[in-house]
């Protein structure tokens, strides 16, 4: 999330030509990030509804070595030219090398692993999924080093333009793919599509192709830091995808595809919204790691602003779990509605979770990011292979036990390094908190007293009282955080909300 703008009368912290960088940065990157999900999401939930659960179970299996890998591609190097304060050509073509050489030897590791993975789950399919997916790595250098690039001018317009044509693409194909009846192919054809296109597209914005070098004399500071933070990714991978890995091995492919359809309905804004905007936050906090004040300031408002949409759409979704199963993914998918009514509640604390790595990072303290990602490794996978033994529930369960236990910690380690209080985090999660508790009381309520009805009716009924039920409360008790998130949409100074 972008930084602070300080309260007026004040002396700014932070140039006035880096808030506009910031704020066009997030207009672009998460207005086109809706734009581009809104057609994700309408081509995946058509694709969802033709495909079968076992497809998307298949298809889950081979994510947790896809994952794996992927936690080791690079991007981390780019996030370390990202900080660096002066970058040179020669800095870009060893960063270019060293992308090709870790991506091309994980290409090449996937479609050795492959086999083992199949047998692992029990199902030979598996094998030839990862050994196509494998493709992949080969556009990721294309990617990660424009991307880095852009991000150091916070130029999110060209990302976003790319993106979003990029989307359409592997919409298209996903599409075509499951009309076609390629079934679980069509998961790995669409991806292809989008990483390849996106690899073209973010070359030519960047205007980033040039050979790479393979002397990296010189590169120790930008391995070193590219290191810890895939160290925190590679813990990141256990505690995203232990559920998985454990419930593959127990659930059959139908079963494990609930599950995971569950999860991605339920981790739509976490995973979706807060991404591209902590790509934002990276790049400025790094632009002010210096000024401890002013990341503290950028962080609690980040929390704030993040938390008054995040509350309302999970108390929202667990409140409406079924008749939105019933209207997105139709009939065949009526098993992920208890699952998605639990794993909604566990949201918040990820979605909190999620927002400390950046400014940690910036700060020049990726390893807080490796103790937090160990932590809830731990913590999450003993959740897990308690939960797995009741099915799909008992892992939903799982997330809700064991994700504060996880949030605390991470708090506990995080927020002095970040300079913000407890307390301070806590008064900017109550008003949105509160009024989404109301929320979801309100609908719950209304649907009681609603008569027998179709699905698509009853969600719409739903929906409208909970956003006018949400959006009063925030009115009556809220009304300074209403009006610093105008004035953000604005462009105007703020008294910070108390």
């Amino acid at each position: 999330m972008a930084p602070a703008l300080p309260p007026p009368n004040r002396e700014s912290d932070v140039p006035v030509s880096l808030q506009s960088q910031v704020r066009s940065a997030i207009i672009w990157r998460s207005g086109s990030q809706i734009v581009a999900q809104t057609v994700m999401w309408a081509s995946t939930f058509l694709v969802i509804r033709i495909l079968a659960p076992a497809d998307y179970g298949l298809f889950a299996m081979t994510q947790v070595i896809l994952v794996l890998l992927n936690m080791l591609n690079g991007y981390g190097l780019s996030s370390a030219l990202i900080q660096k304060p002066e970058v040179t050509l020669r800095d870009k073509r060893q960063l270019f090398g060293m992308l090709v050489l870790l991506n091309f030897g994980l290409g090449g590791l996937q479609f050795i692993l492959a086999p083992l993975a199949a047998a692992y789950y029990r199902q030979d399919i598996v094998m030839h999924l990862l050994r196509v997916q494998a493709l992949l790595y080969l556009a990721t250098p294309f990617i990660a080093l424009p991307y880095a690039l852009l991000s150091r001018t916070l130029d999110f317009r060209k990302q976003a333009k790319v993106n979003f044509v990029c989307s359409l693409l592997s919409a298209a194909a996903a599409l075509t793919g499951a009309s076609l009846g390629m079934g679980v192919w069509t998961l790995v054809l669409a991806p292809l599509v989008l990483f390849f296109s996106r690899g073209i597209g973010m070359t030519i914005a960047a205007k980033s192709l040039m050979w790479p070098s393979f002397d990296f004399r010189g590169s120790g500071s930008m391995a070193r830091y590219g290191g810890v933070m895939a160290a925190g990714q590679l813990f990141w991978f256990f505690q995203s995808q232990a559920d998985v890995f454990i419930a593959g091995r127990y659930f059959d492919p139908h079963h494990l595809g609930i599950y995971t359809t569950s999860l991605f309905l339920t981790q739509i804004f976490v995973s979706k919204f807060v991404p591209p905007l902590n790509e934002v936050a990276f790049s400025a906090y790094a632009r002010i790691q210096h000024d401890h004040d002013a990341i503290a300031r950028a962080f609690a408002r980040a929390v704030r602003i993040i938390m008054v949409a995040a509350m309302p759409f999970y108390f929202g979704l667990a409140a409406v779990a079924e008749p939105l199963v019933l209207t997105v993914l139709g009939d065949k998918w009526a098993e992920t509605i208890p699952v998605v009514h639990l794993l909604a509640f566990a949201m918040p604390f990820m979605t909190l979770q999620v927002l400390f790595a950046p400014a940690c990072d910036a700060r020049g303290r990726p390893g807080i990011a490796v103790e937090n990602g160990a932590t809830g490794s731990a913590v999450l996978a003993i959740g897990f292979l308690i939960g797995v033994h009741w099915g799909a529930t008992g892992l939903a369960w799982a997330w809700i036990g064991a994700y504060p236990v996880y949030l605390a910690i991470s708090a506990w380690r995080s927020l002095p390094v970040i300079g913000v209080s407890v307390a301070t985090i806590l008064d900017a999660i109550a008003p949105p908190a509160l009024a989404a508790v109301a929320m979801a009381l309100a609908v719950t309520l209304v649907d009681d007293l609603l008569p027998v009805m179709a699905p698509h009716p009853r969600l719409a009924i739903l929906v409208a009282t909970g956003g006018i039920v949400y959006g009063a409360w925030m009115l009556a008790f809220a009304r300074g955080i209403v009006r610093e998130l105008i004035a953000v949409v604005r462009k105007q100074p703020v008294e910070v909300a108390a």
